[in-house]
């Protein structure tokens, strides 16, 4: 049966669809904000890594002009551009005080860095770590959002499981109440037993309330994990039910770890990419070899005729005093240095949080089968008592710590069912392996 955990009445829930672990994960990815800021940076280092390449084609630019003026130099130099120069130019007075010229210049221009001691390519290969870095955080983060909502999604199941017992605890304690009437009615008991089921009924009751604000706070978390409001009629979730889960040894779950650790594959990149800076800087010493060209064509009128001319060239360039850029190698290093430190850190600190979801989970696992075996106990001591007091043969106080035993037993019968899960969830997103789509999520 499914569970209607919001107050929805059960033949709604029956009709109703119901929400599933995973279809829940599902609206995380596609809703969360923290999976769009993760998808945003992996788009940012594509964007570099492919702006990285453009360092490898040539320039082209164009551009159209217009200048006038008479500037001796100018107009000698425009009317050479426009060859329209004559004999007659040669007058000293024509070339001390020249005429306004116009003159429309159409010009292509191009560029382009032929060798630059692989600088370039070096930074290529670093913009492709960072990418692959930016991928690697982006299924972590996927990860981290599906913990969430497995986490939330138990905390939901659990609380409508204890609202569901509370319910039944208050049927308990009213069939109680009205058992008591009667048999003080009948002479069979003294007022106290019903004063006593009075104040048994309005703790039930209250335990009720407080399950229930706990539901609602449980589903506001579901929805803050999701990023979604889920309607009345839409609260319809899987049973919370019991679960066994296989797990590696510790050694294994280490491993496993440091080998399926996308955030520890990240920094892997990082260092990748620090490195292939640290060699991108190191290379800004060597010479770099360019190449230029140029076409001109510069008229009188917009749409005359006119001149046009062409040059092309190369250079080779070598900084022979790069104190800058050593300094600049000197920080990629201290970087590269850094992340390295880090990646030591990490694996440490995977190690600690591996072992302790380790250790947990196998202590929900336990406690679990010691639960089971409470509430087992629980129920056969409370028929026991309940016998007894239909009997006469104990008093109320009896049967009423009974029934205290028997709810606090299975409040942590269920309580050891959710830990049980969120334990081995926890323990897959330690090691790396909780796949959002995983099959053994429910």
């Amino acid at each position: 049966m499914a569970v209607c955990a919001g107050g929805v009445p059960a033949a709604s829930a029956q009709t109703a669809e119901l929400l599933t672990l995973r279809q829940a994960v599902q609206m995380a990815l596609g809703q969360n904000p923290d999976h769009a800021i993760a998808k945003a940076d992996l788009d940012a280092a594509k964007i570099a890594s492919k702006s990285a390449r453009l360092a490898l084609a040539p320039q082209v630019n164009f551009s159209e002009a217009f200048t006038r003026g008479n500037d001796p130099v100018y107009a000698f130099g425009t009317l050479l551009r426009q060859q329209r120069f004559s004999q007659s130019n040669f007058e000293l007075n024509s070339l001390n005080k020249p005429n306004p010229l116009d003159n429309f210049t159409t010009r292509f221009s191009g560029q382009w860095q032929a060798f630059d001691s692989f600088r370039t390519q070096r930074q290529i290969a670093s913009a492709d770590h960072m990418r692959n870095a930016a991928v690697e955080l982006l299924n972590r983060s996927d990860q981290q959002i599906a913990f969430r909502v497995v986490s939330a999604y138990e905390g939901v199941l659990l609380a409508a499981k204890e609202l569901e017992v509370t319910k039944h605890q208050v049927e308990t304690a009213q069939a109680l109440l009205d058992a008591s009437k009667s048999r003080v009615s009948a002479g069979l008991a003294v007022d106290s037993d019903q004063l006593l089921a009075t104040a048994n009924m309005a703790e039930r009751k209250q335990d009720e309330l407080q399950a229930q604000g706990d539901l609602d706070t449980a589903w506001a978390g579901l929805e803050q994990a999701v990023g979604s409001q889920f309607p009345a009629d839409k609260r319809t979730l899987s049973p919370l039910t019991e679960r066994k889960y296989d797990f590696p040894a510790l050694d294994e779950a280490v491993s496993e770890a440091f080998k399926s650790r996308t955030d520890r594959k990240s920094l892997a990149e990082q260092a990748a990419a620090q490195k292939s800076g640290l060699h991108a800087a190191q290379s800004s010493l060597g010479p770099t070899v360019s190449l230029f060209g140029s076409w001109e064509a510069d008229r009188q009128a917009f749409a005359g005729s006119g001149g046009n001319n062409w040059m092309a060239g190369a250079e080779i360039r070598l900084d022979i005093l790069p104190l800058v850029k050593r300094e600049q190698i000197a920080s990629a290093r201290v970087a590269l240095e850094r992340t390295q430190a880090a990646q030591a850190s990490a694996d440490n600190e995977i190690r600690m949080e591996v072992t302790r979801a380790w250790i947990a989970h196998r202590s929900a696992a336990q406690r679990l089968e010691v639960a089971r075996a409470a509430v087992d106990a629980a129920n056969e001591s409370l028929r026991i008592v309940k016998n007894r007091y239909d009997a006469g043969l104990v008093v109320i106080t009896e049967l009423l710590r009974a029934e205290d035993a028997q709810r606090r037993s299975t409040a942590g019968y269920w309580q050891a069912v959710s830990a049980n899960t969120l334990t081995w969830a926890d323990l897959q997103f330690a090691i790396g392996t909780l796949d959002p789509m995983h099959e053994e999520l429910p």
